[in-house]
């Protein structure tokens, strides 16, 4: 999240206005799509901007490419910049590292040179996915379909999944308390509040669509292969809460409304939703 220098003056006018700008990086992704459609449906001038998949709904550009960045951004004048596009798999992260580095460092550079910023950090997420692997939750429901194959989940790492939604709602709650208070800044972080390992999201999917899950075998080991991640990812929300800002969605609500139209049996789709 990060504030525009060009408009710095501006973050005392009214809120409710409908000429509030924002661009939104990574927009063709699973939390930038969520995002953008938040700030669009919330009275922003919102712009998006991806790469490969950008046209012809979005900008095209190369966050790596300094002049366009800086051209895009004095074009268009946006009070706010969220920028969505990064690298978020850790393994790729470890396995690629000059790769993830130009995404998640260099092409932050360009865009922080242009603003202040306001980080906000954030765990596991899911939402409605184009693919089931676009996310590390939604990815497990071939498993979780799928009864007649045994399958191990990782029952050792605790985990916080979080609805590209509920992130997407605080960033416009962000944004626009910024515009009013400029002495909101620094770090931030959201969440869900529901601690779950992958065993117990996947039994919690299972559940949700009212199919078996004792096919799902609990793997309590340390992970061995991967890149390195922390037994309890929680994060401190504090922050942002006595800032009155937050939203979360029930997971068991969030995920059943992100998978069905993944559902192989489509008579209980049918059933269930018409």
């Amino acid at each position: 999240m990060m504030m525009s220098k060009l408009n710095e003056e501006l973050c005392f006018e009214d809120v409710d206005i409908p000429s509030r700008r924002v661009l939104i990086t990574g927009a063709t992704g699973l939390l930038g799509r969520a995002v953008f459609k938040e700030f669009n449906g919330n009275n922003w001038n919102a712009v998006g901007c991806g790469y490969r998949r950008a046209q012809p709904r979005f900008e095209q550009i190369n966050l790596l490419d300094s002049i366009a960045v800086h051209d895009i951004i004095h074009d268009f004048q946006p009070h706010v910049i969220v920028h969505c596009a990064a690298e978020r798999r850790p393994d790729v992260v470890e396995s690629q590292p000059d790769a993830a580095s130009q995404l998640n460092v260099a092409a932050s550079g360009n865009l922080a040179k242009e603003a202040d910023a306001a980080v906000l950090r954030i765990p596991v997420l899911y939402g409605e996915v184009e693919r089931l692997e676009e996310s590390a939750v939604t990815v497990m429901f071939d498993k979780v379909q799928f009864s007649n194959k045994s399958a191990n989940m990782d029952h050792w790492q605790q985990r916080f999944p979080t609805n590209v939604k509920d992130v997407a709602a605080v960033c416009r709650q962000l944004a626009e308390k910024r515009m009013l208070d400029p002495s909101v800044k620094g770090t931030f972080h959201w969440s869900g509040n529901e601690q779950m390992t992958k065993y117990e999201m996947a039994c919690a999917i299972a559940d949700a669509f009212n199919l078996p899950s004792s096919h799902l075998r609990p793997i309590t080991d340390c992970p061995v292969v991967g890149a390195l991640r922390p037994r309890n990812a929680q994060l401190d929300c504090s922050k942002l809460e006595m800032l009155g800002i937050g939203q979360r969605t029930p997971f068991r609500a969030g995920i059943k409304e992100s998978l069905w139209p993944f559902l192989v049996d489509k008579r209980w789709r049918q059933t269930v939703f018409h």
